[in-house]
């Protein structure tokens, strides 16, 4: 079943097709990004030159560019909840922000919220530009945010500081995340709850390969070691074609036999502004524990 979340006030999917999908940031950008979702026909075609504000455009060796129609702020932002997330066009088509997550967030802030726990500790691996982190923090929890890239864990802490959270409850760790999963374990450092959303293939800062369909299930089960007595939820959340949700839950079910829990697992999606699309956009399998 596909899930999402329709808080946004400032982002929209307009209309998508031809592998492509418009969209509204900041109620003011329109921008054209590839989809590989996005398989069907355009109706009208784009007019990439007059319909939007920026596009991206693939390369045939994989890589791309942004091309813009107009001029476009160095920074601009979207809002969910309370939170702000600072965005701008970056490399591979991003802006900083899936905006899918949003249902994963809410979730999070839910099950944070309903903890007897008041201290919850949430390791965030491969943390992006930390809406994850931000839910955390927003619903009471601190973190310890992972990413590979220094310039991720930037914007990330940019995030924070213009949705008013500040910094004091996040722990910023630049690092390949199984080497940090590795050293947290011989630290004896536990957590109540861990999140991660593993690239499909990705290099480390010392150029530490990774493999996600090869080395997932070996990272789920060295997390499982810094889990403190009384967890509270797990959740994997994957890009991957070749990781479904149902495979992501039968690794935390086989993992976590042994421990009493639910499991579930869903794909994302948006509802664009096309009644008859809601656009799939990733998998999650999240866990609760009892």
């Amino acid at each position: 079943m596909i899930r999402f979340n329709n808080e946004w006030n400032d982002y929209e999917i307009i209309r998508t097709g031809d592998g492509y999908k418009l969209e509204k940031y900041s109620h003011e950008y329109k921008f054209l990004r590839p989809d590989p979702q996005v398989i069907w026909k355009a109706v009208p075609s784009f007019d990439f030159q007059r319909e939007c504000d920026a596009f991206y455009s693939r390369n045939n060796d994989g890589g791309g560019r942004w091309t813009s129609n107009n001029q476009i702020p160095e920074e601009f932002f979207v809002h969910w909840r309370q939170l702000t997330f600072s965005l701008r066009l970056m490399g591979f088509k991003h802006t900083g922000i899936f905006p899918e997550q949003a249902y994963n967030w809410a979730r999070i802030i839910e099950t944070i919220k309903k903890s007897q726990n008041k201290n919850i500790s949430v390791l965030n691996l491969f943390a992006y530009t930390g809406g994850a982190t931000a839910a955390c923090i927003l619903a009471g929890a601190s973190v310890c945010h992972v990413d590979a890239a220094k310039s991720m864990c930037e914007r990330a802490k940019r995030n924070l500081i213009v949705s008013g959270l500040g910094l004091n409850n996040v722990r910023f760790i630049v690092d390949d995340c199984i080497k940090f999963v590795e050293r947290e374990e011989n630290r004896g450092k536990k957590y109540d709850a861990i999140i991660m959303d593993p690239p499909s293939f990705g290099r480390g800062p010392k150029g530490e390969t990774w493999k996600v369909t090869e080395q997932i299930y070996e990272l789920v089960e060295k997390t499982k070691k810094l889990l403190s007595k009384k967890p509270l939820f797990f959740l994997i959340n994957s890009y991957t074609t070749g990781l479904q949700p149902t495979s992501m839950k039968v690794i935390l079910d086989k993992v976590y036999s042994d421990v009493p829990h639910e499991c579930e697992a869903y794909e994302l999606g948006i509802q664009t502004n096309e009644k008859e699309v809601v656009l799939p956009c990733g998998a999650s399998a999240f866990m609760v524990f009892k």
